[in-house]
C-alpha cells in the first residue's frame, strides 16, 4: 500500500470510499471563524442576507457539481472541486479529488485533466482527459453547469406556482388581476365597474394579461363596447362607452388600475406552467442581455459608471391601486453580485416569493450568460469543442483535431480583463447608487 508523507508523520490512506482530511491543524479555526462570519453577517444585517448569501453559495456548488458529474459520467479525471478562490480555508481528499473552500466567494471551480492542448497530464491519465474525450461527452461537460442553473429555476417555478402562487401568475405579466382601482368621473365610474370585478371580456375579445387589455382599450377610443365581468361569482354583461386620453384623444381610457390575483395552479398544471414561464423568463433575459451588449447599451452604461449613478431611474405608480409610488429601474441595468446579494436580500424580506423570485431570475441569467460563446466562459468551450469536431470531418485517418490554446491565450485574457472591468464596474455601481 502506498504511503503518504507529510511532514516527519506517515500516514497510511484511508479506504477509497472515505474522505481523507488535509492534515492541517488550521483548518478547525478557519472554520469557526467562518461560522462566526456568517453568524455576523446574520446579527448585522439580518437573516434574509444570510438565506440569500447561503443560497447563492448553493447554486454555485450545484452549477460545478453539473461539471463534475458530467465529467466523471465521461470518464474524465477530476482533480479538485472547490468553492470560491484564493487561500485555502477548508478541504479533504476523496480518491484522486481534493474537495474544499477557499477564502474569496466570488464562483467556484471543478478542475479537470487536460481541458486543452495545453495542460500537462501524466501518460496513464491520457485517456481519461477532457481533450481525449469523443465531441458529445466534452458538450455535456461544457453545457452542464448552465443545465443546472436551468433545472433549479424550473423546480422552483414549479413549486412557485404549485405551492406559494404569485401576485398576477406571472413573473413577466399581470396574468390574474381584478379591477383594484376606479378613477372618479372615468368611463369605467359612470357605466358602474367596481373594486374587485374581473374583466373577462370586450366585445367578445377575451382578456388575458393586463398589458394587452390596456391595448384593447387604447385601441377603442369613444366606442361603445359590452364588457363581461365577474362579480361576487355572478357573470354580468356591462355596456360601456370608452373615454379618451387626455394628452391623446386617438387612444381609449377606461380608468382603472390593476390588483393582482395571488393564485396557485395545483402540483400537475404547475409543470406546464414553469415551462412556460421559464420560456418567457429566458426570452425576456436574452433581450436584456443582447440590449446591454449592443454598442448603445455598453456606452449608457459607461455613462452610468462615469457618472456615478444610473439615470435610468424613474417614478411610476404602485400596482394594485393603492395611490403610492414607488421606483422603477431601467431594464438595462447589470448588477453585481453586491447588488444582485443585496436585492435578493430585500426581496426574501417579504417571504417565500421574494425568494424564489430572485433565484429564478438569477439562475436564468446565470445561465445564459454563461453559454456566452467566449472563452472562459462556458460557451467558449462550447465553441472550441464543436470547431475541433467540424476540423475533423473528413479527415481520411480518422485522427483527433486540437485547437491550439496557445493562439487562443490573447483572446481569453482580453475577455477576462473585460469581465473583470465589468465586475468592478458594477460593484462600483452598486455601492454608490443601489437598486
Amino acid at each position: 500500500m502506498t504511503e503518504i508523507h507529510h511532514s516527519d508523520q506517515t500516514v497510511r490512506p484511508a479506504p477509497p470510499d472515505s474522505p481523507i482530511v488535509a492534515n492541517d491543524s488550521g483548518q478547525p479555526i478557519r472554520l469557526v471563524l467562518l461560522g462566526a462570519l456568517l453568524v455576523a453577517v446574520g446579527l448585522r444585517w439580518g437573516w434574509p442576507l444570510l438565506v440569500v448569501i447561503l443560497g447563492v453559495v448553493v447554486m454555485i456548488f450545484l452549477h460545478e457539481l453539473g461539471h463534475y458529474l458530467a465529467a466523471k459520467w465521461g470518464g474524465m479525471k477530476v482533480t479538485e472541486f472547490f468553492i470560491g478562490f484564493g487561500p485555502k480555508i477548508w478541504s479533504f481528499q476523496r480518491g484522486e479529488t481534493e474537495y474544499g473552500l477557499k477564502a474569496i466567494p466570488a464562483g467556484a471551480y471543478v478542475k479537470i485533466a487536460g481541458m486543452n492542448n495545453l495542460d500537462e497530464v501524466e501518460p496513464g491519465d491520457e485517456d481519461r482527459a477532457y481533450r481525449a474525450k469523443s465531441y458529445p461527452k466534452r458538450l455535456l461537460v461544457a453545457v452542464a453547469g448552465s443545465a443546472m442553473h436551468f433545472t433549479q429555476a424550473l423546480v422552483l417555478l414549479f413549486v412557485l406556482f404549485a405551492f406559494v402562487g404569485i401576485p398576477g401568475g406571472s413573473i413577466t405579466s399581470l396574468e390574474a388581476w381584478d379591477v383594484g382601482e376606479v378613477r372618479p368621473g372615468s368611463a369605467a365610474d359612470e357605466f358602474g365597474l367596481e373594486l374587485g370585478d374581473e374583466i373577462l371580456s370586450v366585445d367578445g375579445v377575451a382578456i388575458g394579461d393586463y398589458d394587452a387589455f390596456r391595448e384593447t382599450i387604447a385601441a377603442l377610443p369613444d366606442q361603445d363596447v359590452t364588457m363581461v365581468v365577474v362579480r361576487d361569482g355572478e357573470r354580468l354583461e356591462l355596456p360601456v362607452t370608452i373615454g379618451v386620453q387626455d394628452e391623446n384623444p386617438e387612444l381609449g381610457l377606461l380608468g382603472i388600475r390593476p390588483d393582482a390575483r395571488v393564485e396557485t395552479v395545483g402540483p400537475v398544471s404547475a409543470v406546464g406552467t414553469a415551462f412556460r414561464e421559464f420560456g418567457n423568463q429566458t426570452t425576456a433575459t436574452l433581450g436584456f442581455l443582447g440590449d446591454f451588449f449592443s454598442p448603445s447599451g455598453l456606452t449608457e452604461f459607461a455613462g452610468d459608471v462615469a457618472n456615478g449613478q444610473d439615470d435610468s431611474v424613474t417614478i411610476a405608480p404602485a400596482p394594485g391601486g393603492s395611490g403610492e409610488s414607488v421606483e422603477t429601474y431601467d431594464e438595462g441595468r447589470i448588477m453585481s453580485i453586491v447588488g444582485a446579494v443585496r436585492l435578493g436580500s430585500n426581496l426574501t424580506e417579504d417571504g417565500a416569493l421574494g425568494f424564489l423570485v430572485f433565484f429564478i431570475g438569477i439562475n436564468i441569467t446565470i445561465g445564459i450568460f454563461n453559454l456566452l460563446p467566449v472563452l472562459p466562459l462556458d460557451g467558449g468551450h462550447v465553441v472550441v469543442a464543436t470547431y475541433e469536431r467540424i476540423r475533423e470531418i473528413g479527415r481520411p485517418d480518422g485522427s483527433r483535431y486540437h485547437v491550439d490554446f496557445a493562439r487562443l491565450i490573447p483572446v481569453v485574457y482580453a475577455v477576462f480583463v473585460l469581465l473583470v472591468m465589468l465586475g468592478v464596474s458594477t460593484i462600483f455601481l452598486d455601492i454608490v447608487d443601489p437598486v
